[in-house]
């Protein structure tokens, strides 16, 4: 099969595509024919090294959709069944789905019931199960007022659609850091768009705040909290994974609260759950931007580009 190979941590150049053999099936896995998946930052830090875990060489790919081709279970699973798979360490402790064909754990593959084309469906799992997962833990009521920082990332995006789904005449202010994308960002659907760096402008309250960004910003987040506010941190698009020396009592206003979700905590109920949401609201899921197999290395220095607005998927088909 043809598959993605980084051999060692590095630059976009060391995904290398290459011919390996396709995996066998043992016990307590299946051979999932891969149809597309999405490229996540999270598989960006791992190819640079950040990852400490992660023993090269190594088939990266925290997601994938497809078909299942053979099984070890054929009592959940039948030979040409529409799948999807996250997470589970896919493409860290065990190859994942950047190539033709991925061996997975049966408890990481869920079969999937949608009229969504593979190219869709690439883009939904691990982005669309994430905004899922930090809009009902942010508890969206009417007329909130609502921030996105880093609302160009797949994620941002998906927050935006899933909250506009609720109708609840919520106002919603996506960030940037590019003055180029603000345009983007109101044409995506946002009410408003704020170009910053790091901290919000002072005067700027909101009830309720997807922080994608990570701990870099989440001290500047909480400090635009209206009372009784929510900011959940799911994201860490800063490049910084952890938030020293915090103290709620001094570092969060009174009567706010923060809260976070991993996609980690995924079963087959929940993301059919995400998928049917998805399916009844009419979410346009389609991805910005598509590349095939060959074209992952590509598809990796676009996402970590300037010019990079919101999902890409790779397409082994193409």
């Amino acid at each position: 099969m043809k598959a993605i190979v980084v051999s060692q941590p590095g630059s976009p150049e060391v995904l290398q595509y290459r011919e390996v053999p396709t995996p066998k099936v043992k016990p307590g896995w299946s051979l999932v024919k891969v149809k597309g998946f999405g490229i996540n930052h999270s598989e960006i830090f791992t190819r640079e090294g950040k990852s400490p875990s992660v023993k090269f060489p190594r088939i990266l790919g925290i997601e994938a959709v497809g078909e299942v081709a053979e099984t070890s279970d054929p009592t959940r699973f039948q030979v040409g069944q529409p799948v999807a798979a996250i997470m589970g360490e896919m493409g860290r402790a065990f190859d994942g789905g950047y190539a033709e064909y991925a061996l997975l754990p049966n408890q990481h593959i869920f079969p999937v019931e949608t009229s969504l084309s593979w190219e869709e469906l690439a883009a939904v799992p691990e982005t669309y199960y994430t905004a899922y997962g930090i809009v009902k833990g942010l508890q969206v009521k009417p007329d909130d007022r609502i921030l996105v920082r880093a609302a160009t990332s797949g994620v941002g995006l998906a927050s935006l659609k899933l909250i506009r789904a609720l109708n609840r005449h919520n106002e919603v202010v996506g960030t940037t850091r590019s003055p180029e994308k603000r345009a983007q960002l109101i044409q995506a659907g946002f009410d408003g768009a704020l170009v910053v760096a790091a901290e919000i402008p002072v005067d700027e309250k909101f009830d309720k705040i997807v922080e994608l960004v990570g701990p870099l910003t989440l001290r500047d987040s909480m400090q635009h909290l209206s009372p009784y506010g929510i900011v959940n941190m799911t994201g860490e698009l800063g490049n910084q994974w952890t938030l020293p020396e915090f103290d709620p009592i001094t570092d969060m206003p009174n009567d706010t609260y923060v809260t976070g979700f991993s996609s980690g905590d995924v079963t087959s109920g929940k993301f059919q759950e995400m998928l049917d949401f998805v399916t009844a609201h009419h979410i346009d899921v389609a991805p910005e931007k598509v590349f095939s197999l060959e074209e992952t290395r590509l598809a990796h220095e676009y996402l970590a580009s300037r010019q990079s607005f919101g999902k890409v998927v790779v397409m082994t088909g193409l």
